[in-house]
Formats: C-alpha cells, sequence, structure tokens
C-alpha cells in the first residue's frame, strides 16, 4: 500500500470515527432532552395529582356535611309527621267526644273558601298568567266624581 492509499485510510477512519462521535452525542442530547421533558410532566404530574387530592378531601368534607345535614332534616321531618299525626288523633278524638265541634266540623265549607280550592295544576309561568286572567277579573267603576 501506498502513503496516499494509508493516509486516505487513515482519514476515513478518522472521519467515520468523528462521525460515529457526533451520532453519539445526537443521541445523548436526545435522550437527555427526553429525560427533561418526561420530569416537566412528571412535575406536572405530581402536582395536578396534589390538587386532585385536596379536591378530594374537600369534597369528602363537604359530603360528610352534607351527610350529616341530611340526617338532621330526616329526623326532623320524621319528629313534624310524628306531631302531624299525633294532632290528627287528637282533632279525631275531640270530634267524637265534642258534639258541637263535630257538627261543625261536618258543614261545607264556604263558597269562597271552597273557590280557593278549586285551582288546576298550574305548570309555568304561562300557565299560572293564564289561570289569573281567567279567573273573575274585575270590572271598572265609574268613579264617584261622575255621579
Amino acid at each position: 500500500m501506498t502513503t496516499t492509499r494509508q493516509l486516505a485510510y487513515g482519514l476515513a477512519l478518522v472521519a467515520a470515527l468523528c462521525l460515529l462521535i457526533w451520532m453519539q452525542q445526537q443521541r445523548i442530547t436526545t435522550a437527555e432532552a427526553r429525560a427533561d421533558l418526561a420530569g416537566a410532566r412528571l412535575q406536572t404530574a405530581n402536582q395536578r395529582n396534589t390538587r386532585q387530592a385536596q379536591t378530594i378531601a374537600r369534597l369528602t368534607g363537604e359530603v360528610a356535611t352534607q351527610r350529616l345535614a341530611q340526617l338532621s332534616l330526616q329526623q326532623t321531618t320524621a319528629g313534624v309527621r310524628q306531631e302531624h299525626a299525633t294532632d290528627q288523633v287528637q282533632k279525631k278524638e275531640q270530634r267524637r267526644e265534642d258534639p258541637p265541634h263535630a257538627n261543625w266540623a261536618a258543614q261545607p265549607l264556604p263558597a269562597a273558601a271552597r273557590r280557593l280550592h278549586q285551582r288546576p295544576a298550574i305548570t309555568g309561568a304561562d300557565g299560572y298568567r293564564q289561570w289569573l286572567s281567567g279567573r273573575h277579573t274585575l270590572h271598572a267603576q265609574p268613579s264617584g266624581a261622575d255621579r
């Protein structure tokens, strides 16, 4: 082999080695960039998990508070129902034991009170407006100055 050929092979070998080193450097740079991105994503995920854990803890407290309020409401409702039932029993006993009260309770309601109970099921504001406008409307009367 000639010196020129050996020099060319040597330069080719050095060029290949430099190319190999450059490619490895690119791979290392890419891997570092991926690691940095993964670290940033991990940090974001940890922050999101922390926020979600705080939200879960807050909602758990709110649910516990609502359950206590609901239990209190159920107990109050049961008490009111019991009082209502007791009141109804007392009314029945009073009607049975007091003839004037029984006669008064058997009387029909006055016409004005019956009209209050004659109301159709109203659905929405338009239905209520129609029901109001269809009732016995008042007519304008002549004023006292015209007489």
